[in-house]
């Protein structure tokens, strides 16, 4: 009987072979401070010529930009750089390819997880869950992909610093904001390699559970900003998205045009050549191949539907040119409104551009990235590969255009409540670092955290300097007509 035990106990033993312990995950990564210290990460690498947009390494800001512009629509091109150009934060959020190059070209901790990919202030809002409660969380994926764990809190931190000095918050001030969001970030991702599998899966952050905890330590009048903002995103639903951009015509919702920004298909397939119904047949094509991506459960909630417009729709910054599709859809009645957003799905700016990309579908890409990332997800999430009105196969991803959307604005914070969003910010990053790779060796590298945010303080202050650099370069090749540009 003894032998029979001890040999079922060796098997078992040999099962869970392959998964280190906690212990010796945290011990792997405080091991690589050996490599790569805390006080490595204070300073960007390659730093550019300031005489020049490219430097002796041949970094070029405005090359990026036209390098993507290649796969954009040419049309919205102008409309892009004149959005970036609007100020040096506008710019670093269509930057995340620039930021990408110059972490590739840093030594990194090798500590990877699934990454946001654009991680920074304006990308972590506000959503609902399913059972219709708000959430916070990341809420951009597009450049998700798998990397090291401290380029997503790299661009989080150089975002803080730049929407502090927008402000004219002082140095001394923005340094504190940031070392919030650091040590915020290294306690959660403590608390996660503790806590049970299944719990962090799970973990949420309520909006108003977050408002109940903070209000005390804000203004009364900032208080009441921020709920009466939360109220409102509640209606920020597809009702409100069809009051917004869509009339009643003939007893049918068709969405109006406000070119560039909103130009609905029946005016698209005029401008490229291709009939009317040809269009439709390639938009029932997407539906179909991002019907095939959800659960069946889900695939029948959108069969309840009936498609009745489509239009191009531009959105944000980083995004503009790429092509974007809001599909409108009534269930029971003309009043049981849904609006989809179909937006396409490059590669990563992660992935290095001398290597084929590590995935086959890159809006497969996106919503396996969404899903590993965030607690609670969109019920209608998907995704589909489908010719286009060109004549081109792209890849798209598929969610709700707008389901209590909401993200926060940084031009509007005072000192203490971007404090306290940095604190939040940290959490949330740290939560999703810990579902999408492992929470004990991130935890192991950082120790308490504070040798870590001391070099991310300066590495955010130096990028910072740098992308005002960039942003110089922007407006200079926008002014000697290198690119064009339109106001936003």
């Amino acid at each position: 009987m003894t032998d029979t035990v001890a040999s079922a106990d060796a098997s078992i033993a040999r099962l869970g072979a392959h998964r280190p312990t906690r212990s010796e995950r945290r011990a792997a990564g405080a091991a690589v401070r050996d490599r790569l210290p805390h006080e490595a990460h204070a300073e960007p690498n390659a730093e550019p010529n300031a005489e020049s947009s490219a430097d002796e390494h041949g970094r070029d800001p405005v090359a990026v930009i036209e390098a993507q512009g290649r796969t954009r629509l040419p049309d919205l091109l102008a409309l892009r750089h004149g959005r970036m150009a609007a100020s040096p934060f506008a710019f670093y959020r269509g930057a995340a390819a620039i930021m990408a190059d110059d972490l590739r070209a840093a030594p990194d901790t090798g500590i990877e997880t699934q990454l946001c990919g654009d991680a920074h202030l304006s990308n972590v809002g506000l959503f609902a869950s399913p059972e219709r409660s708000l959430l916070i969380d990341l809420n951009d994926f597009d450049e998700t992909a798998v990397g090291p764990f401290e380029w997503d809190v790299k661009r989080m931190a150089a975002s803080f610093e730049l929407a502090g000095r927008a402000r004219g918050f002082a140095p001394e001030q923005r340094a504190r904001i940031i070392s919030r969001l650091l040590t915020s970030y290294a306690e959660a991702i403590d608390v996660a390699s503790r806590t049970p599998v299944l719990e962090m899966a799970t973990a949420r952050l309520d909006a108003d559970a977050m408002i109940a905890r903070v209000r005390g330590e804000l203004r009364p009048e900032v208080a009441e900003r921020v709920v009466k903002g939360i109220a409102k995103t509640r209606q920020r639903d597809s009702a409100d998205a069809v009051a917004r951009l869509a009339d009643q015509v003939g007893g049918s919702y068709r969405f109006r045009t406000n070119a560039p920004t909103l130009v609905p298909l029946r005016e698209l397939t005029e401008h490229t050549g291709i009939d009317q119904a040809t269009g439709i047949d390639r938009v029932e094509a997407m539906l179909l191949g991002y019907r095939s991506s959800l659960t069946e459960a889900h695939a029948r909630i959108l069969d309840r539907f009936r498609v009745v417009d489509v239009a191009l729709k531009v959105v944000g910054v980083g995004s503009v040119g790429t092509r974007a599709w809001v599909v409108l859809l009534t269930g029971n009645g003309k009043r049981d409104v849904l609006v989809l957003q179909a937006k396409e799905a490059q590669r990563s700016v992660l992935e290095p551009p001398d290597r084929p990309s590590a995935y086959a579908h890159q809006g497969e890409r996106v919503v396996h990235g969404q899903r590993r990332l965030q607690a609670f997800g969109d019920v209608l999430l998907g995704y589909t590969r489908v010719v286009g009105l060109d004549g081109q196969e792209r890849d798209f991803y598929v969610r709700q255009f707008r389901d209590w959307k909401g993200s926060a604005e940084p031009e509007r914070m005072e000192r203490s409540t971007m404090k306290l969003y940095a604190e939040y910010c940290g959490i949330v990053l740290a939560r999703a670092h810990a579902r999408g790779g492992d929470a004990a060796t991130i935890s192991g590298y950082l120790g308490d955290g504070n040798a870590f945010a001391r070099a991310l303080v300066q590495f955010a202050a130096a990028y910072a300097d740098r992308t005002e650099r960039d942003h110089a370069a922007l407006v200079d090749a926008i002014t000697s007509g290198r690119l064009p540009a339109v106001a936003p």
